[in-house]
């Protein structure tokens, strides 16, 4: 990052699937974590930490496998430590481990508060400094783009000023490419943040600084933004601001802080309205609820109850908004909301009848029975196979597959060879009934069996699908076990994968929505003509 850029230029650099994920109640899988990565490159981010090739078996195949994905915008950062105590970088495992990964830059972060040297690695600050310059002079010999994570940099320098300095000048002798200042405990104020950040970039020119925000004192992102302003040109955060304790810099709010407000770089002008579609991406992926508090892609963020308020914004909406809501791909809602803007449901609709234009009745309808599945429970922002499957049928470009006649699902415990339920089911296929039985782990399993054994003999394609992910959510956790739950299950085949989205009051029936919109889906895309009797095609 020592290239020259345009002075208005601000890297994005995502950390949700390393910081992000070491919040309380979320755990990512593999496959999460490379939906992620899609969705984070789409969005135009510039750098993303992935997490630490040493640490987990878990991030080992993820590293592995992410390298077969083509990004467009994004550098996948591998993050690790510097050495350890007396140890020389050739001979430290954790860096073998981070060198596997195999990505073209990486992340090491070191001690730069003296008393984390002295008292936490217990060792001399001197050999800490060794261990920050050895550690990336070996990483940068081996072709590696360097971001040094300045840890407790802050209150480093608010303890010693020269020593965290010095830190720093070591990272930069080592070859460093990029000094991230990381607030690590997340106490310092905006004006802190501002003063000793514009004293770092004028004591290393040529450099480029970055800053990392926790937030402690809910102040990451006012401190990101008051980093930036003083000189950073790297600023890390998560989607949502999630992370441990109180979560890190929400990158939702700062990038179209500075992109919008202050006139900074940060993405492709075109991928902003790409940002509240992300921010609940990784909300669903994470199984976590979206926060409709967040600004910017909150579902309330541009929402209007009062009177004079609906008024004032029908005639002029300036004058309750600060932005226009699509800009970062949200929408406003007066009294009941949208799960997402006209222009994006359009652009949905459009997929399978390119003819409508946006105030065609066909259209009005569409969003109209939006508003209330919304109502309902029902997030299409990661489930829009079932949202395609929504508008084939309100404009009548459906056709069932098969027609449920009944089932039951049974469990039993304790289970036998990992199986402890079963299903059996009765279907209609083309005027021609089938019943089946399968065995699964779990009753969720078992009906997908079932279904998937009973349609085989009329759509063979059907052997090539698996559930590869299911996910199940309350949403009224005050209505106790009269709570509804919105159940996302996405499914692959050789081709790619899909999400679908069921919301019932009975788990079991949530799934058989999901369930059967996947199956569905998977239909619809198939074209060629089916020759078999029974087919309703």
């Amino acid at each position: 990052m020592k290239q020259k850029t345009a002075m208005n230029k601000v890297f994005a650099y995502d950390t949700t699937l390393r910081d992000g994920a070491q919040a309380q109640g979320i755990s990512f899988s593999v496959e999460d974590k490379l939906k992620i990565v899609r969705k984070l490159d789409e969005l135009g981010v510039t750098y993303i930490e992935a997490g630490n090739p040493g640490s987990n078996p878990k991030d080992l195949e993820f590293f592995r496998r992410v390298g077969e994905i083509v990004l467009k915008n994004a550098r996948i950062i591998a993050f690790g430590s510097t050495c350890k105590v007396g140890t020389k970088p050739e001979d430290d495992p954790q860096l073998a481990s981070l060198l596997s990964a195999n990505t073209p830059a990486v992340a090491i972060f070191g001690k730069t508060w003296d008393y984390h040297a002295t008292a936490i690695l217990r060792t001399t600050l001197d050999e800490n400094l060794r261990m920050i310059r050895e550690t990336i002079a070996f990483l940068k010999l081996r072709g590696k783009e360097v971001v040094f994570d300045a840890e407790h940099f802050f209150d480093g320098y608010k303890a010693n000023p020269q020593y965290a300095l010095e830190a720093l000048a070591a990272a930069v002798a080592g070859g460093a490419d990029s000094l991230a200042l990381c607030d690590t405990n997340g106490g310092s104020f905006p004006d802190e943040i501002y003063d000793i950040t514009g004293k770092v970039v004028t004591q290393f020119p040529g450099v480029f600084v970055g800053i990392h925000c926790h937030n402690d004192c809910e102040l990451a992102v006012a401190n990101s933004v008051r980093a930036v302003q003083a000189g950073a040109r790297q600023v890390q955060g998560t989607i949502n601001g999630i992370g441990e304790r109180c979560g890190n810099a929400n990158l939702c709010a700062i990038i179209p802080n500075l992109q919008l407000k202050l006139g900074f770089d940060v993405i492709p002008s075109a991928h902003m309205q790409m940002l509240t579609p992300s921010a609940r991406f990784v909300s669903e992926t994470a199984n976590i609820e979206h926060n409709d508090k967040a600004a910017y892609v909150g579902a309330d963020a541009f929402a209007h109850k009062g009177g004079m308020h609906i008024d004032a914004v029908n005639k002029n909406p300036v004058s309750y908004e600060h932005i226009a809501p699509e800009s970062v791909g949200n929408a406003r809602k007066v009294l009941m909301s949208e799960v997402a803007g006209r222009s994006t449901i359009l652009g949905k609709i459009h997929e399978v009848d390119p003819s409508l234009g946006k105030d065609a009745p066909e259209t009005k309808r569409i969003i109209e029975r939006l508003k209330e599945l919304e109502h309902e429970g029902y997030q299409f922002e990661s489930a829009e196979s079932s949202f395609e499957l929504l508008v084939r049928k309100m404009l009548g470009k459906f056709t069932p597959s098969f027609q449920l006649r009944s089932f039951k699902v049974i469990v039993n415990e304790p289970a036998a060879d990992g199986m402890n339920s079963s299903a059996l089911l009765k279907i209609n296929v083309g005027g021609e009934d089938e019943m089946t039985a399968a065995e699964g782990d779990g009753p969720v399993n078992a009906l997908d069996r079932a279904l998937r054994r009973a349609l085989e003999r009329f759509y063979p394609e059907i052997t090539e699908m698996k559930l590869t992910d299911y996910k199940v959510r309350v949403l009224d956790s005050s209505q106790a076990s009269a709570a509804k739950v919105r159940v996302l299950i996405e499914t692959a085949d050789p081709h790619g994968s899909w999400t679908t989205i069921g919301v019932s009051t009975d788990i079991i029936d949530a799934s058989w929505r999901a369930l059967v919109d996947a199956i569905e889906y998977k239909l619809a895309r198939t074209k060629p003509a089916r020759n078999h009797p029974g087919s309703p095609r």
